[in-house]
């Protein structure tokens, strides 16, 4: 009787059971975000191995960026439906099976199907379903768990980007796939131990969704993620280039991935836990703006690996609180029920950003320069920073 209590008292809101579930999401992104942005260490490699140029090289990203989002909408749906550790188990062999059948891949289009399907599929079956859990397992620290669970994302991005580098020194870069792929699939599965269910049934009271795709809240929502997405994954698969092409080491190149992903931990939790209390809307227009302002120190570093740096810092806080904020945002205008399905539906909207921004950056970058690129990716992101006032009122 007293077990049967003390279940029912851990598996109430905001309880002990609730920040397993966040670290279970920490793990869950960690893995599949710090593998899939460590893209950037394996660009040159891949695109000399298949004789490519940067624009088609960076479709292979893009296309598993646009294909996660997209996946998201499914996978967020059948969470709420049957709960989120099968799906995380069925991303565990995704993405192992992605990632070698990819070490195998024989030309470049190959490797976007496989790369695609398999590791694209894993984070749309790891990352929507699991945020959508935590939102609906809290209530009064909703934004502060979120801050925590996809803090995993920073964290996985600082480590996984410069170990890939040297996997891909030490073994080339199919053997380093091979073991990213067996590493990541295990890390998935412990994971999956601390997948529960929420303790109310989000599938009551489902919002009508074709009333809420079509609020004003939905559609600014969706114009703002497509803008500042188009952006923000430009860095992820060109700094490193970047860098090396101005003489810095490769090594030091792929450590500036790292290093907007640990930038990006201050974004999630600093900025996740003020905008429970000072509005998470307005702090998510200053996590665009400083997105968007960070290219300005791009566009002027030249070879200085010190502003690169610098870069990286900003543009990662500003990321960081994006991330943070975006679900929290949702849950305060959308509410939790059904929040699955929503925020899978808005993060197509990121799909499609990331599927257009790196090779437009590339083709800029082959045909014109990288200043040209840069300023592009700026103004982009600012004009994500100015639809975001068009939110309503209630959103803070």
């Amino acid at each position: 009787m007293g077990d049967a209590t003390t279940t029912r008292r851990t598996a109430e809101p905001d309880s002990a059971q609730a920040w397993l579930v966040v670290a279970a999401t920490f793990l869950a992104t960690f893995t599949v975000f710090g593998i899939v942005y460590s893209f950037g260490a394996f660009f040159r490699s891949m695109a000399d191995t298949f004789g490519t140029g940067s624009a088609v090289t960076a479709l292979m990203f893009s296309i598993t960026t646009a294909w996660y989002f997209g996946v998201g909408v499914f996978s967020g749906r059948i969470t709420d439906r049957i709960g989120p550790r099968p799906v995380l188990v069925l991303s565990a062999f995704l993405l192992a099976g992605g990632l070698i059948a990819t070490s195998r891949a024989g030309s470049i289009w190959i490797g976007f199907v496989t790369y695609a399907l398999g590791v694209g599929s894993a984070v749309g079956c790891a990352y929507v379903p699991m945020v959508s859990t935590v939102g609906a397992w809290f209530v009064r620290r909703r934004t502060a768990a979120l801050g925590v669970s996809v803090a995993g994302i920073g964290v996985g991005t600082l480590l996984f980007s410069p170990l890939a580098a040297r996997l891909i020194d030490a073994y080339g870069w199919r053997t380093a796939y091979v073991i990213l792929g067996v590493v990541g699939g295990l890390l998935l599965l412990v994971a999956s131990l601390g997948a529960r269910r929420p303790p109310i049934d989000v599938n009551q009271e489902m919002p009508d969704l074709r009333t809420t795709v079509r609020s004003r809240g939905f559609v600014v929502l969706y114009v703002a993620n497509f803008l500042v997405s188009t952006s923000l994954f430009v860095p992820f698969v060109f700094i490193k280039e970047y860098a090396v092409g101005r003489g810095i080491p490769a090594e030091r190149g792929a450590l500036l991935v790292g290093i907007i992903g640990a930038s990006s931990i201050i974004g999630r939790l600093g900025l996740g836990t003020l905008g429970a209390r000072l509005g998470s809307t307005r702090l998510m227009q200053l996590s665009f703006a400083a997105l968007g302002l960070s290219f300005l120190i791009w566009l002027g570093a030249g070879s200085s690996f010190a502003l690169l740096v610098v870069y990286s810092v900003v543009m990662g806080v500003g990321y960081g609180g994006f991330i943070a904020l975006a679900p929290a945002v949702s849950a305060q205008i959308f509410g939790v029920r059904g929040l699955g399905v929503v925020l899978g539906l808005l993060y197509t909207a990121a799909g499609i950003g990331g599927l257009i921004g790196p090779p437009l950056a590339g083709w800029l970058i082959d045909s014109s320069g990288y200043p040209t690129a840069i300023i592009t990716a700026m103004v982009i992101a600012l004009a994500a920073t100015v639809s975001l006032s068009a939110l309503p009122r209630s959103a803070d």
